[in-house]
């Protein structure tokens, strides 16, 4: 577990056939929030692991925010220009590259070397598939700050100021050429082996601790507590699920999670919502609020339109609001209701009336 202190898409099931040959194709809009970065990057998923410490669950698919662990993190690297996943196949909310390790299981060096081998940029993004809070910001941060200088790569650290290989970004090049060294290595260290100088393109890299490779790149670090922090128990579960309801987080999490859901990839002022929705339920009343929202995300999907439509009928929908509120309060109040007598009929004034 890394520790964790509090801090104050159009949906697609990827088709679950391993190792598939999806090239990168044209470099998509980069993803929300993801910051300036290099031109393009891979991502490599590692989501083939025991989970001993959860009791061997499926710890990928266990829900954070009503979102799969791994979905949660597919969707932070949603501006790579090709994801690949090393685990067995299965379905997820964005279209994938499946891998696998040979033999499985043969921990994370050997899991790496089989992602690798599907990429092609320059820089990739490495990261384990138990993050609940990475998010495109941080993915920005990683790739910008490796962009910009001359290390091998940029990772993570934790609250304890402890490294995290996979939380960072690395440059290709020097992943495969530690990664062949230390092949070449194990080869020449094995009986029997006649040449030990080709084995690049099936390295042995089986067990061997990732620890063998970071100490052998030149990294830099960039402290981050929430970003890095890792689901290996189920203590570690129940902390992210109670964080993302925490007041603050909860609205952004929803909104992240009904997106992938619903198969939205647009990004919108909630505060010009959240006004509209004011203005609708005081101007004219409460129930006016949700089914005026829902207008106006129908208006702009009818126009076909991004951000910019959703603001302009927003915008619209918002000054007939306030025209209604100004309407109401410009009508003059009801005249007081006048006695049930005759108009010169004269209060009756004795003591006991």
């Amino acid at each position: 577990m890394t520790a964790y202190e509090p801090v104050g898409d159009q949906r697609a099931g990827s088709d679950p056939a391993p190792d598939s040959e999806a090239g990168p194709g044209p470099d998509p809009a980069p993803g929300p929030g993801t910051g300036p970065g290099p031109a393009g990057y891979d991502a490599v998923v590692l989501a083939g692991g025991a989970a001993r410490r959860l009791g061997g669950a499926d710890k990928p698919g266990l829900r954070v925010g009503g979102r799969a662990l791994l979905d949660r993190v597919l969707a932070a690297c949603a501006g790579a220009r090709t994801t690949v996943v090393v685990a067995e196949p299965r379905p997820t909310a964005r279209p994938v590259t499946w891998a696998r390790e040979d033999p499985p299981g043969g921990g994370p060096l050997a899991a790496l070397a089989a992602g690798l081998r599907h990429t092609t940029a320059e820089h990739v993004l490495v990261v384990s598939a138990d993050l609940p809070f990475l998010a495109g910001p941080t993915v920005g941060r990683l790739l910008s700050a490796l962009a910009a200088g001359d290390a091998d790569g940029v990772l993570l650290t934790d609250a304890d100021g402890r490294d995290q290989p996979l939380v960072a970004a690395y440059r290709a090049c020097a992943l495969r050429r530690e990664l062949a060294a230390l092949a070449r290595d194990r080869a020449g260290r094995s009986a029997g082996v006649a040449d030990a100088t080709d084995t690049a393109d099936t390295p042995d890299l089986t067990g061997l601790p990732l620890r063998r490779l970071t100490g052998a790149l030149r990294l830099t670090r960039l402290p981050d507590a929430v970003a890095s922090f890792d689901c290996d128990t189920w203590d570690d579960i129940a902390t992210a699920r109670a964080r993302i309801r925490e007041h603050g987080h909860v609205l952004d999490e929803w909104i992240s999670a009904a997106k992938d859901e619903l198969g939205i990839d647009l990004d919108v002022d909630t505060k010009v919502l959240l006004d509209l929705a004011r203005d609708a339920a005081h101007g004219v009343a409460r129930p006016a609020a949700p089914l005026t929202t829902f207008l106006v995300g129908y208006a702009a999907g009818r126009a076909e339109g991004g951000p910019e439509a959703v603001a302009e009928a927003a915008r619209k929908a918002a000054a007939l609001a306030l025209r209604w509120a100004e309407e109401a309060a410009a009508e003059p109040a009801p005249a007081p209701a006048k006695p049930d007598v005759a108009p010169d009929a004269t209060p009756d004034t004795r003591p006991d009336a």
